[in-house]
């Protein structure tokens, strides 16, 4: 299997941007279900993309911003039973280590609205998860808060059933109206209709119909529960919500950035719906991989719009005979989406391209792939240079445009951008103070401390992205790696085969130089310590070892540098303040509450110099 390259993962990315903000808006392009679907194959294109572990953002405008007190986060997603059974089994072997009673799950319809939370004084939305806009004004127009005001986290929803009567003719989406009336000053008269008849809603969560059980029972009973709670919520939906009922093992659970670990989203695979391609856009890797996308004629799913479809790669298209003009069946699932089910009528000409879109070489055929074997292609160089400032993480304003424009000039390779300077810059157009921001980010990508794992994935290695790259320099030192290794010892660790460890031995051989020469530049790497060491030191000896440690404020070093630095001493790394956390360490602008909560708590509070002070200690 080819393995995936950059511009696909920052297409997906670029596309689930621009759904969410379309979403956010009331205004969707492709249904929840299908976005949902692009997270998943995001989620297994690049598992660290770091879309996938936020809350996806939404905006306001003119409204006043309001901190939560605890995150409103989004929920993971289970596709088939299989997905919830290894979900219940996490749950129930965690509740086992705790000493815990068999946990109790409670299910409910998941509302397909706009997630808020009133606390009886506010009305807020869930923003980014951290930080919401205030929206109190909802009630006053008409929102009707189920249950009394004040009843914690919900959704504002319309009534299914009168938006199927009175406005599923003027309204793609009943999300559509419920953003309109939540963000709008003036409302238009089927809103104000909808607010008179007493049909939009805030419902919270705890009102909802609901199932308790067990584990088993959930497993067993999942379907005829499904349907039972279904018949009972006149809603729109989108699936339906399984959480642990204990508090106790929800606490131990917590949290990602992104979801409550206690917490699951069950969804259902989607209907299919038939269209048309109008034409194939052919776009270029990092590796030369030339993929293409199937530009259809707009269709509709669930009242969202669909217009581009994923080709996989060009040998699909010549054997289902893919172009213009061919009517193809598409369906949402939790694998590629949106994923080509079937082609009906095939068209009448495929058009695979000869050459690279970009530079114009004659193009390969590698498998069922297309490639272009032009090392020097505009668009190859120009996504490995983007995969490299992205992994690295350390260097702001590289962004497409400016990497477009420095290739565009010649300055095709590390060696050659890492030479500019703030006149270089400026005699190649870019604007003072955009000169010397760019030349400062060099100068501070090569000052911060930077995870070596993260220096060696950075270089696009094919076959070793972040997770093998941390593995591998567990194992074998960097210097030895581009020295010289053979792939019989890459083999050799565990969970590296036999063909990826030649692609990777190769790969290291053919960017010897250029890493020697990023070495050379004096980057501030952070050593990954020997797997033998740390199995053997880290947990037993050093003071943090088992250690809950949450980092709050602006830190002088890297955060994510921190956080490596003391999990690699055996430290458990936490995002929030909670019972099983032994030390917060604070930077600047650190809020009152984190801290208030810490005291509560007993938890000891460092400042950034107290918390080097103690590794110091440690190390001395």
């Amino acid at each position: 299997m080819s393995k995936p390259d950059s511009l696909q993962i920052t297409n997906l990315a670029a596309r689930l941007k621009e759904y969410n903000q379309a979403y956010r808006r009331g205004a969707p392009q492709v249904s929840d279900a299908e976005y949902d679907n692009l997270v998943e194959e995001l989620r297994r294109l690049d598992p660290e993309h770091p879309w996938l572990h936020q809350v996806e953002p939404e905006k306001f405008s003119n409204r006043r911003k309001i901190r939560h007190p605890r995150p409103m986060l989004s929920t993971e997603k289970a596709y088939s039973h299989k997905a919830l059974a290894r979900f219940i089994e996490r749950i129930e072997k965690a509740a086992a280590e705790a000493g815990l009673p068999e946990p109790l799950f409670r299910l409910t319809p998941k509302l397909d609205g706009l997630a808020a939370r009133d606390d009886g004084r506010v009305f807020v939305t869930r923003g980014n998860g951290e930080v919401g806009y205030e929206i109190s004004s909802a009630f006053a127009k008409g929102v009707v808060p189920i249950g009394g005001r004040g009843r914690g986290l919900g959704e504002i929803v319309i009534l299914h059933s009168y938006f199927e009567e009175c406005l599923a003719a003027h309204f793609e989406h009943p999300r559509n109206l419920v953003v309109g009336i939540v963000n709008s000053d003036t409302l238009n008269p089927l809103a104000e209709k909808a607010l008179q008849a007493g049909a939009v809603h805030f419902v919270p969560y705890s009102t909802l119909p609901s199932w308790e059980g067990s584990g088993a029972e959930l497993k067993e009973k999942l379907d005829e529960l499904k349907e039972r709670l279904a018949a009972e919520c006149d809603y729109p939906l989108d699936g339906f919500v399984a959480e642990v009922s204990n508090p106790e093992l929800r606490e131990i659970l917590g949290h990602t950035d992104h979801h409550y670990r206690w917490q699951i989203a069950i969804k259902s695979r989607g209907e299919t719906a038939l269209t048309t391609v109008r034409e194939i856009t052919w776009q270029v890797g990092r590796t030369g991989t030339v993929t293409p996308v199937l530009e259809v004629e707009p269709v509709s799913l669930s009242g969202a719009t669909i217009r581009r479809v994923t080709a996989h790669n060009a040998g699909l298209v010549k054997e289902k005979r893919l172009g213009p003009r061919a009517r193809i069946e598409i369906i949402r699932s939790g694998e590629v989406i949106p994923k080509l089910e079937k082609v009906l009528t095939p068209a009448p000409e495929t058009g695979l391209p000869t050459r690279c879109p970009r530079c114009r070489t004659l193009l390969e055929w590698n498998n069922d792939f297309l490639k272009c074997p032009n090392p020097h292609c505009p668009a190859q160089v120009e996504q490995r240079l983007l995969h490299w400032f992205k992994t690295l993480g350390t260097a702001d304003w590289f962004g497409p445009k400016t990497i477009a424009r420095l290739v565009a000039a010649g300055y095709d390779s590390l060696e050659k951008i890492y030479s500019l300077t703030t006149e270089k810059l400026e005699a190649l157009g870019f604007g003072p103070q955009q000169a010397a921001n760019l030349h400062e980010a060099l100068r501070l990508s090569r000052s911060k401390p930077v995870e070596e794992w993260r220096f060696l994935a950075a270089f696009g290695i094919p076959s070793l992205g972040r997770g093998d790259s941390r593995r591998l320099l567990a194992r074998i030192p960097l210097d030895r790696l581009i020295t010289g290794i053979d792939e019989e010892e890459i083999a050799a660790i565990d969970g590296f085969a036999e063909l990826t460890a030649a692609a990777i031995a190769r790969g290291l051989q053919e960017k010897r130089e250029e890493i020697e020469k990023m070495l050379g530049l004096g980057f501030n790497l952070i050593p990954t310590k020997p797997a033998a060491e740390a199995a053997a030191t880290a947990p037993v000896q050093h003071p943090l070892a088992g250690k809950g440690i949450v980092f709050t404020g602006k830190m002088t070093r890297n955060r994510e540098a921190l956080e490596e630095e003391a999990r690699a001493l055996g430290a458990r790394i936490q995002k929030t303040v909670s019972g099983k956390t032994d030390l917060l360490v604070c930077g600047e602008k650190v809020g009152s509450r984190k801290t208030g909560k810490a005291k509560e708590l007993g938890v000891r509070l460092l400042s950034e110099e107290e918390y080097r002070k103690l590794l110091e200690q440690a190390a001395g």
